[in-house]
């Protein structure tokens, strides 16, 4: 776990949720890969040659930019709009086929939403998401869910960070963002002016009541 900075006055947590919510390599991989088969298969190529073509391009963005970008914001580039990148992921993501109820991600969850408002942001439309969250059974802890489909545009972006601090009815300077990859989940938030960690995966998150409990809300630390 990574803290980069927690509000002085925390209302709010965003999380990401793959690889956040859930450690799962596997997983986690499929999701790539099955949007790169199916863009493989309408381009009449390999899918060597269409994960070839499509990572070469998400390097060369992080050396030229210095961030990495989402799978959704390359595929574009691709002529694949957001609208299509939701649809595929709607049709071909299925959560229950790989995740299961995590008793010790739920209790976490409930101690943290006795304090602070939750909300799920994530590059998954909400379809696939919502089962997601479903399939770990933490769904109820997120009344408030942003998607791809929600907002039209993939993180990192301020809109779905703003849209998550409004729906939750908190100050952008209350809110904590929780991620997985800082360029994708943090970076953008600390500019807003909200805190963020990164975490390595679900173990970080099961840390984090006593991460934010034992430093009386007022921490700002790189570690």
């Amino acid at each position: 776990m990574k803290v980069y900075k927690i509000p002085e006055t925390l209302s709010c947590v965003i999380f990401d949720i793959d690889s956040t919510l859930y450690t799962h390599h596997a997983y986690a991989r499929e999701q790539i890969d099955v949007q790169i088969r199916h863009f493989a298969r309408l381009r009449n190529m390999s899918f060597e040659q269409a994960d070839s073509l499509v990572r070469d391009f998400r390097d060369e963005h992080e050396r030229k930019f210095g961030s990495k970008i989402s799978l959704g914001n390359a595929l574009t580039n691709f002529g694949v709009p957001i609208s299509e990148s939701v649809r595929w992921r709607e049709t071909l993501i299925e959560p229950g086929d790989y995740l299961s109820e995590d008793p010790r991600l739920e209790e976490t969850l409930k101690n943290l939403a006795a304090r602070y408002r939750l909300v799920a942001v994530t590059n998954n439309p909400t379809i696939p998401a919502r089962k997601t969250l479903e399939a770990l059974g933490v769904s109820s802890f997120f009344p408030q869910l942003i998607g791809l489909d929600t907002t039209g545009v993939s993180k990192p972006h301020e809109r779905p960070f703003l849209i998550a601090a409004e729906r939750a009815g908190a100050p952008v300077h209350e809110c904590l963002s929780v991620g997985d990859r800082y360029d994708i989940d943090v970076a953008l938030p600390l500019e807003l002016g909200m805190g963020g960690i990164v975490v390595d995966g679900v173990e970080d998150v099961y840390d984090l009541p006593r991460t934010l409990f034992g430093s009386g809300e007022r921490l700002s630390v790189t570690r």
